[in-house]
């Protein structure tokens, strides 16, 4: 693809960052290619997405240098405007990223030659009852204690109609999850959890999440939630710490939405997406996740080994009563191509043998 102009989002806490920076604006000045900072931890002020795309110049391609949380504020943008994300992984253990620091001069020739694979992953946004908004006094407390301003309250949708039955449609959008969690350390939030407008139970934790499959190894795993493969279609809810004996996931399909109601006698419930505070719930109010639109389109350089990164990341380890039996090779072996029945499959193969996925 004609990349015009790219948005940099950087970790400006890690050293290696201002390395791979550097890389990056020399590679868009060799290309002609405009290049612009994107400070999403403006100490004055933080706008939303679509106001700082803008404020941008609206760049075509978001370039992520960090971790999966730096990656996680280049999604919020590059969702707003439909843009390409490359996340550049400077972080210890995250998911998300896939190209390490060493490759993002690589990784840019690749989008520049068309040469890439476009990850589509599903985004989750929300209705609510009323409009989330954040009292003065937890805004002051969190700027002070947090990690600088908190984003402003979330806009309307206005291509989507609102109505006191269906709720308010929000520009918002989540890549990992939308958690719905209580306000005092001494009081557990009350919630009527729904699953396609039917009751699914009332439950009193300390927090309730809705994630997407990508978000199932963030906070959901670990509230014990189930590890999903990214390329699911699917909602995963996870009560944290509930105060019931029925403590399990519940994994959804794509066109069911998750509807969260704050009982009567409840504490007031903050909803955070994708970890940033964004409002508060009062007794009574209520919030629908469902499946976005919208998609986020995330550039990978070659197939994506998500199950040999939970290994590495995980740090999981092998059985001593099953080492004891044997050993397992890293990949099952292929030697040739897949008989019919098995060709529609993804088959991860090991790229030391010099074989490629069918």
């Amino acid at each position: 693809m004609t990349v015009h102009r790219i948005g940099l989002v950087v970790h400006s806490g890690r050293e290696e960052a201002a390395g791979a920076t550097d890389r990056v604006r020399a590679w868009c000045a060799a290309h002609d290619v405009e290049c612009v900072d994107i400070d999403v931890w403006d100490e004055r002020r933080r706008r939303d997405a679509a106001e700082e795309m803008r404020a941008a110049g609206d760049p075509d391609l978001i370039v992520t240098l960090g971790g999966d949380g730096t990656f996680l504020r280049g999604a919020r943008l590059a969702a707003a405007n439909d843009a390409l994300l490359l996340g550049v992984d400077l972080g210890r253990v995250g998911f998300l990223t896939e190209v390490p620091s060493s490759a993002v001069l690589t990784a840019l020739d690749a989008v520049h030659e068309e040469q890439i694979r476009i990850d589509s992953r599903m985004l989750l946004t929300v209705r609510v009852s009323r409009y989330l908004e954040m009292p003065r006094e937890i805004e002051e407390w969190a700027s002070t204690y947090g990690r600088g301003p908190l984003l402003p309250a979330p806009k309307v949708r206005v291509d989507d109609e609102a109505d006191d039955e269906w709720g308010i449609p929000l520009n918002v959008t989540a890549v990992n999850d939308v958690v719905v969690e209580k306000l005092s350390r001494d009081r557990q939030v009350s919630v009527g959890v729904y699953v396609s407008g039917r009751l699914l139970a009332s439950y009193s934790a300390d927090a309730l999440l809705v994630a997407t499959p990508t978000g199932s190894t963030a906070y959901s795993f670990a509230a014990g939630g189930p590890v999903v493969s990214p390329r699911a279609e699917a909602l995963v809810f996870t009560p944290v710490a509930p105060h019931m004996a029925f403590n399990r996931t519940v994994v959804t399909g794509p066109d069911e939405a998750v509807g969260l109601r704050i009982l009567e006698r409840s504490g007031r419930a903050a909803v955070s997406i994708d970890g940033q505070l964004r409002g508060l719930l009062e007794p009574g109010d209520w919030i629908g996740v469902y499946a976005a639109q919208r998609r986020l389109r995330a550039v990978r350089l070659g197939p994506t080994d998500f199950y040999g990164r939970l290994r590495e990341r995980m740090n999981l380890t092998d059985a001593p009563a099953a080492l004891a039996d044997g050993f397992a090779a890293p990949f099952w072996s292929f030697t040739s191509a897949p008989p019919s029945d098995l060709a529609h499959l993804s088959l991860e193969t090991d790229p030391q043998a010099g074989s490629s996925e069918p």
